[in-house]
């Protein structure tokens, strides 16, 4: 832990000398750190929705000379997440913060000093649980959305993640929401939908009776194959 902390506070200073100045904040995942500029340095336009990017996205990498880079001269990153003055860096289990930190500082110190865009045009944030309303269900549907905005993205944004509202569906009182970033993959990732998220929407607007996770394709098949093994693991036990 300590050559940790010190090879940490090296890059710092190395990044301090060259004039600018980043930040690196903990998550609730210990597998992603956030780095945060100080200096007002903007890596898209402020308030762009988040851009979160895995390793093997390559039509997105191709759109995100950032997260190009991150890649290619970083070993162990497996995703990264691009906010307005942020990136959030989730790197492999097998290797430490003193590996990847001074690194990550390095391509994110050339990258703000380059002045050059981390995202180049629209980068599609994914796609949407939209559903069709009356005047009186778009009213809510805006309601649901404004707190997700002003009351539950702020925070979340504070922990490395983000979120997107995909939509509020008027039979089943569910709210659709898709997590990314440090808060997608955490432990208490299911705490802060059903006991923060969950309970905030249901305080605010009664029509809502609960909150879902969006997750991607291969976020399902990770599930899927978890499960299976779960399940091989406790046939053997039961053995």
């Amino acid at each position: 832990m300590r050559s940790q902390m010190l090879a940490l506070g090296r890059a710092a200073r190395c990044v301090a000398r060259r004039g600018l100045h980043i930040k690196t904040l903990t998550t609730p995942n210990e597998n992603a750190l956030k780095y945060v500029s100080t200096d007002g340095e903007l890596l898209q336009e402020r308030g762009a929705p988040s851009v979160e990017i895995r390793n093997f996205d390559m039509e997105l990498i191709r759109q995100a000379p950032l997260a190009e880079k991150l890649f290619a001269q970083v070993p162990g990153v497996e995703a990264v997440m691009i906010g307005d003055d942020f990136v959030t860096v989730s790197k492999d289990a097998e290797l430490g913060w003193a590996q990847v930190t001074p690194r990550v500082l390095e391509v994110l110190t050339q990258q703000l000093a380059s002045g050059q865009a981390a995202v180049q045009g629209q980068v599609a944030v994914g796609g949407t649980e939209r559903f069709q309303y009356d005047e009186e269900e778009q009213e809510i549907s805006d309601t649901i959305e404004e707190i997700i905005q002003t009351r539950v993205r702020p925070a979340i944004m504070d922990d490395g993640g983000d979120i997107q509202y995909r939509g509020w569906d008027p039979e089943t009182g569910r709210v659709y929401l898709k997590l990314q970033g440090a808060c997608k993959s955490c432990s208490s990732s299911e705490v802060t939908l059903k006991h923060g998220i969950e309970s905030m929407l249901k305080h605010y607007v009664e029509e809502v009776s609960g909150v879902e996770q969006v997750l991607d394709v291969e976020e399902q098949v990770a599930l899927h194959e978890f499960g299976r093994l779960e399940e091989r693991l406790r046939a053997r036990t039961s053995k």
